[in-house]
């Protein structure tokens, strides 16, 4: 969490920090990135960037943590465009993150040079936290009558779920440099054996 020096700078100088933050961060993943770099595109000393955050990591994470508001706020729209059915969100929602084309290279680096500290902080946008929060604000807008859980403890792992599978099509597509058209096939048809279920009836 940046420090409040941070906060006191003046919006303008804020915003060019947040950008030059951003521009490294995709350039390079985050233990290759450079607070030389950084502090450089900035305008500002290096021992200043010390005033604003910890480390490197500190900053990363300010910026990771703002990318996930702003998906998780993305997938609330998105399950209210589809009154509330999981299965018909998740495509649209897995294209905006690998085709949002101003941050990709982001979520690229983010994605793939995945830590459990980054996993984790991705699976705020689904995953039950202490607050419990994100959870609340999706299971209230979540059709359920066609999935089947028992109880909040079930649907909090069937999100879970999603977004594993999720996250790893995620990493394929960055991986393989698959098209957005192949990545998306691929995405749907997990999304429909998660659907149908592994089980001949």
């Amino acid at each position: 969490m940046p420090k409040i020096t941070f906060f006191n700078l003046p919006e303008d100088k804020r915003a060019t920090l947040l950008f030059s933050l951003k521009k490294e961060f995709s350039r390079v993943p985050l233990y290759d990135a450079s607070i030389a770099n950084i502090v450089k595109l900035a305008g500002i000393p290096r021992g200043s960037f010390y005033q604003y955050f910890d480390d490197k990591e500190d900053a990363f994470f300010f910026i990771l943590n703002d990318f996930v508001t702003g998906i998780h706020n993305q997938f609330l729209r998105l399950i209210k465009k589809y009154n509330g059915d999981l299965f018909a969100t998740m495509p649209e929602f897995y294209q905006f993150i690998v085709e949002e084309e101003e941050n990709v290279h982001f979520f690229r680096n983010a994605f793939l040079n995945m830590t459990y500290r980054i996993e984790s902080t991705f699976s705020r946008i689904f995953k039950e936290q202490e607050s419990n929060n994100n959870f609340k604000a999706i299971s209230s807008l979540l059709n359920t009558d066609k999935l089947n859980f028992s109880n909040d403890e079930e649907l909090n792992h069937v999100l879970q779920i999603i977004s594993a599978v999720t996250f790893r099509n995620i990493i394929e597509k960055f991986a393989k440099e698959l098209t957005a058209e192949e990545a998306l096939q691929r995405y749907k048809l997990e999304l429909t054996l998660l659907k149908t279920g592994l089980i001949r009836q």
